[in-house]
């Protein structure tokens, strides 16, 4: 499950360098329950997908891209969604940048934070200075027709492995060792914190423990140089894998 379009975007905050997904929560109903539907709600709640920061998420958009830019070597994560905003994802974090009004190229822009992409070459402005950038990747989103029933997938190399978060249930499908062992296992959320889009999930049962960590910011194959929006960070069985990931919704 995705947290909706409208949350992520409607509350991008004024200050700078905060996570897309910075907004407070609606706060819960106060209204009585009626009597006998409190178990059955809390148990029903138990048994569904949680919602995930929008900040994993590609909002809409067809592509990743990577850019490569200095000074200090620094290197970014964007994708253009369908309603001409941009997302952008560092190694601090995850912003929405509304289209602003440029001659050439396209430009996007929230309080201090700009990106002006004009082909291959983008020119990125912050109060602590500014970035000349590059493009040295690109890939296709993850979709519901490329992993279907899967809301967020994760994967890494040496040795090769993946997680998929099941979008209906509190499940994840575990492949490891270069797909040799299969494990399907339960997870409780221990953090869920949309406003630093971080997210650890971690078992259900005491005697088979395993930890996923979630984290939006700019992530990149260490083999393809591939982009993504999240940094996964999965301990099983005493071993520590590290990898990208990236949300996948509904309808894609």
């Amino acid at each position: 499950m995705i947290l909706p379009t409208a949350y992520f975007s409607a509350c991008l905050p004024a200050a700078l360098f905060v996570l897309l997904s910075g907004c407070v929560a609606p706060a819960a109903s106060t209204d009585p329950v009626p009597a006998g539907t409190a178990s059955t709600s809390a148990s029903a709640a138990f048994n569904t997908a949680p919602l995930l920061p929008s900040s994993f998420f590609a909002g809409g958009a067809e592509q990743f891209s990577a850019w490569h830019c200095q000074p200090a070597n620094q290197h970014l994560v964007t994708a253009t969604t369908g309603n001409g905003e941009l997302r952008l994802w560092s190694l601090h974090g995850a912003w929405q940048l509304p289209a602003a009004v440029v001659a050439s190229g396209a430009r996007y822009q929230a309080g201090d934070i700009s990106f002006w992409n004009r082909g291959e070459q983008a020119q990125v402005e912050t109060p602590r200075g500014q970035l000349q950038c590059r493009l040295a990747e690109q890939r296709d989103v993850f979709t519901r027709s490329d992993h279907p029933g899967v809301m967020f997938r994760g994967q890494g190399n040496e040795p090769g492995w993946s997680v998929d978060l099941a979008h209906d249930t509190p499940t994840l499908s575990l492949v490891l060792d270069y797909a040799t062992r299969e494990e399907t296992r339960a997870y409780r959320v221990s953090v869920m914190d949309n406003e630093n889009g971080r997210v650890v999930l971690e078992s259900t049962r005491p005697d088979q423990p395993f930890r996923l960590r979630l984290e939006a910011g700019a992530c990149f194959d260490d083999m393809s140089g591939k982009p993504f929006p999240t940094r996964v960070t999965l301990t099983f069985e005493g071993t520590q894998y590290s990898g990208c990931g990236q949300g996948i919704t509904p309808g894609s």
